[in-house]
């Protein structure tokens, strides 16, 4: 599962330019297996493990990798624990995120096998209480929701990413959730990744099969292949099994529970994982047949709307799968496939080489699935090479630097602001040929500059990465990156994609720029998250920011109305992923904010709290939380809160929305009040918090 965050910075046009390099390759036929000790293998593993919690933000890591059924190399790396007392083994456990979809497709395909789905029946026969507000919905197909072609918007995570909290109303809601929505795209148009397709999918499971997910699951995938820890939080998993969530800045953080299981929310380890990969290379017939496994391996992504070749080490969709064509194994010959996983704190990613009975998987409490992948295919690499599958190691790509020539008048055109989800980017073309991009949501972050070269694109100085402008049937106009990313210690990362889609201004009626001239850069506090949520880890809340690029939106939504925008957006890949527009409505005098299912309260209505001897705050009727600001009379002051259910919490954040204390995590109750911050008070209706002056 990819990062849920409320406020979202995103670079649209970004590269590493950091440089590390290989040598040259070359093919021979394997040697036996029994031959091999994998010595250099396990030593480069675990030397690249602790450089990978060095210098890439993990704070341990987890690594596994099997070759024709048995585990070869296994290890592990980094810190579990604040105090080191918890030693990290093979067996800990991990969230693995949006690995867990691999699960999902696998149990859809074995219930194809059974004749009890079909790829092309339209989910709603299955499934007969899903509806939505378009009538295309009824074209969605169980085969649109394992390559991310369904249509629906994204991603309805309330209450999903919780602290030690099994919850399961992101699951329970999602039908309801999906019958006031409707839908971006026409089913199957193109591919864009869709966390609330694979929550449809497991929910499909459910039905079909007649029994819950977890137990679905257990039954005819982890039993089978004998994963001993591969638990859901439905199983109430052991705490001190699982991977400590370790920070510097905030210390040891309680367990991390994503309860759209389907989407995201299993615990694993990188051995159990790679058992797992065997239902993928022909060792586990009982669990999916060759015949199944090759329909999911299959390429998915070529629509119409899905830029020409390109090299990816991610994102070319199968079913289920991120990739079925993942570099730079192509390079090799060799055909790889790869899913990854991103939660707020836990990170996977599983590469399987399917012709060679061989994958890797990796596991991490901090980090990226990025840097996991890359890891895992350094592993492949050297264990390929050590067994003489590969001789040596091709060098790393790059598209040459440029060689500058006369730009043609017409390329002016693709002057303007493109769009992806949630922000802008500037795109300045120039008559001499210069293109400089600049990110709304990043003025202070100099220009990404690039030249009209020889070839017909513009390239970085560096030559890794060029770009180049293509206007697809359906009219809309894309900027085409692709680009070679080398991390040092680590490989490097292939990417092409439709970055960004040209967006039109618009005038509006002077009535409607008014109104929301008045909410420009408000800001608007989340209200319906439960007390274990993880997003008051950060300030939970959303700076409305005018477009000061592009009249007539607020970032890359449309204003179609005094109190409402819409995403438009249609771009494949994951750039045009998680659309949501905004509703405002007024209750009580109160402004508050709709968006993807959470409301939020305008800050107009957030008043200081006024900390006296003994202050109390009451949860209202509707579960709402309550938030306060700091006044300049309280900041400074030592405040201790009691809370009348256990059933709550409450979290303290300074003037830049840094959170300083969440109850959630430990502590006596008692923080100091920052200047200009806020304080949020959330719980059961009816809980009462005292909070008294020190």
């Amino acid at each position: 599962m990819a990062r849920n965050r409320w406020t979202v910075g995103i670079m649209l046009v970004a590269c590493l330019l950091l440089g590390f390099c290989a040598d040259t390759a070359a093919m021979e036929p394997p040697s036996s297996n029994a031959e091999i000790t994998f010595e250099a293998t396990r030593e480069t593993a675990q030397e690249k493990a602790e450089f990978l919690t060095k210098y890439y933000g993990p704070s341990s890591v987890q690594y596994a990798l099997i070759d024709h059924g048995r585990i070869v190399v296994t290890g592990q790396a980094g810190k579990n624990d604040e105090k080191g007392l918890k030693p990290l083994t093979k067996d800990t456990i991990y969230g693995i995120g949006s690995t867990s979809k691999m699960f999902t497709a696998v149990a859809v395909m074995q219930l194809v096998e059974q004749g009890k789905i079909d790829l092309e029946t339209p989910v709603v026969q299955y499934i007969p209480e899903f509806t939505m507000k378009d009538e295309r919905y009824k074209q969605i197909t169980p085969r649109m929701l394992l390559n991310h072609s369904s249509g629906l918007n994204g991603s309805s995570l309330t209450d999903a990413f919780l602290f030690e909290d099994n919850d399961t109303y992101a699951h329970d809601s999602l039908l309801k959730q999906l019958a006031g929505q409707t839908l971006k795209a026409d089913p199957g148009a193109y591919s864009v990744y869709c966390n609330d397709g694979f929550t449809l999918a497991e929910i499909l499971v459910e039905r079909v099969s007649g029994m819950d997910f977890t137990s679905y699951i257990h039954r005819y995938i982890t039993e089978p292949l004998d994963l001993a820890h591969t638990e859901t939080p439905t199983d109430s998993p052991d705490a001190a099994k699982i991977a400590g969530l370790y920070y510097p800045a905030t210390g040891q953080l309680p367990i991390e529970t994503i309860n759209v299981i389907g989407a995201g929310g299993i615990y694993s380890t990188a051995e159990d994982l790679a058992r797992f990969s065997q239902a993928f290379t022909g060792g586990a017939e009982e669990v999916l047949s060759g015949k199944s496994a090759a329909a999911m391996a299959e390429d998915e992504y070529k629509t119409s709307l899905w830029p020409d070749e390109g090299d990816n080490t991610s994102f070319e969709y199968g079913l289920g799968w991120d990739s079925v064509d993942v570099y730079p194994f192509g390079e090799y010959g060799i055909k790889a496939l790869t899913k990854g996983g991103d939660t707020l704190h836990y990170h996977s990613s599983l590469v399987v080489l399917p012709e060679q009975g061989m994958a890797a998987a990796v596991v991490t409490s901090g980090g990226t699935s990025m840097t996991d992948q890359l890891l895992a295919n350094e592993i492949l690499l050297q264990a390929l090479k050590e067994k003489g599958t590969i001789t040596e190691f091709k060098p790393e790509k790059s598209f040459g630097v440029p060689v500058k020539t006369d730009m043609p008048e017409s390329m002016l055109q693709y002057s303007g602001v493109y769009g992806s989800f949630s922000s802008t980017a500037k795109v300045d073309i120039t008559k001499d040929g210069v293109m400089s991009i600049t990110n709304e949501l990043l003025p202070n972050q100099p220009a990404q500059i690039y030249v009209y070269s020889a070839d017909d694109t513009f390239k970085s100085a560096d030559g890794n990465v060029k770009i180049s402008f293509v206007t697809e049937e359906n009219g809309r106009t894309y900027l085409w990156l692709r680009q070679y990313a080398s991390l040092p210690g680590l490989g490097q990362y292939a990417s092409s994609e439709y970055n960004v889609e040209k967006l039109q201004p618009q005038e509006l009626p002077a009535e409607t720029m008014e109104t929301w001239k008045g909410r420009d850069g408000k800001m608007y506090y989340l209200l319906n998250e439960k007390h274990t949520s993880v997003v008051y880890m950060s300030l939970p809340a959303i700076q409305l920011k005018l477009s000061q690029q592009l009249p007539g939106y607020v970032l890359d939504k449309r204003i179609t109305g005094p109190n409402t925008a819409v995403s438009e957006l249609q771009i494949s890949r994951m750039n045009g992923r998680d659309l949501a527009g905004y509703t405002f409505f007024t209750q009580d005098g109160a402004e508050y904010l709709e968006s993807s299912g959470r409301i939020f309260v305008n800050e107009n209505a957030v008043k200081p709290i006024y900390v006296a001897k003994k202050s109390i705050a009451t949860i209202p009727s509707s579960g709402y939380a309550k938030w306060y600001t700091i006044s300049e009379k309280d900041a400074g002051k030592t405040v201790k809160v009691s809370m009348s259910s256990k059933n709550a919490s409450f979290a303290v954040y300074d003037a830049k929305g840094t959170c300083v204390y969440f109850s959630i995590l430990g502590g006596k109750g008692q923080v100091e009040l920052p200047a200009g911050g806020t304080i949020v008070f959330a719980g059961d209706a009816g809980t009462k918090f005292e909070i008294a002056a020190q």
